[in-house]
């Protein structure tokens, strides 16, 4: 067996080491960077740590709503947001206090709040939306079975 001697490492292996290395953290940030901007809601907190002391109070409130057989639905069309709150049989919710915060998705401009009050079955306010999405946080004073914080996404035409 004759001794093979080994392959000087020439620029060119060292041209293929720093290109793969670019190619391997290139890929990561572009993962990342795909990846937060799919999932990113647009909501942004002023204290991550305060705003996550309540997320359990939150959640638990929730799963007592849906126990009982509460269900939430807000959409927008002419002019008019509506939030319908009905119970396990169908029939609206006696809610006080009922508001809609309305804001863009990201940018943090036309942001208003409005109340709605209840009529034929659901709480509805007038307002006018700029075309494009907004976000939707309709709140409540406390019920029973403590107080509503639903959002949902409606498309302004």
């Amino acid at each position: 067996m004759a001794n093979a001697t080994p392959k000087p490492f020439t620029g060119r292996h060292m041209v293929m080491v720093t290109v793969g290395f670019f190619a391997v953290v290139l890929a990561a940030n572009l993962t990342m960077a795909i990846s937060s901007a799919v999932t990113w809601t647009g909501l942004v907190v002023d204290n991550s740590y305060v705003a996550s002391q309540g997320f359990q109070t939150v959640q638990d409130t929730i799963a007592r709503q849906k126990a009982a057989g509460w269900s939430f639905k807000t959409h927008y069309a002419d002019g008019m947001v509506r939030f319908e709150a009905l119970d396990r049989a169908g029939a609206p919710l006696p809610l006080t206090g009922v508001s809609a915060f309305l804001r863009r998705p990201v940018g943090g401009h036309d942001d208003t709040t409005i109340g709605l009050t209840l009529k034929d079955g659901a709480y509805e306010g007038a307002i006018t939306l700029p075309p494009g999405v907004w976000d939707v946080t309709v709140t409540t004073d406390p019920t029973e079975l403590g107080a509503i914080g639903y959002e949902h996404r409606v498309t302004s035409k």
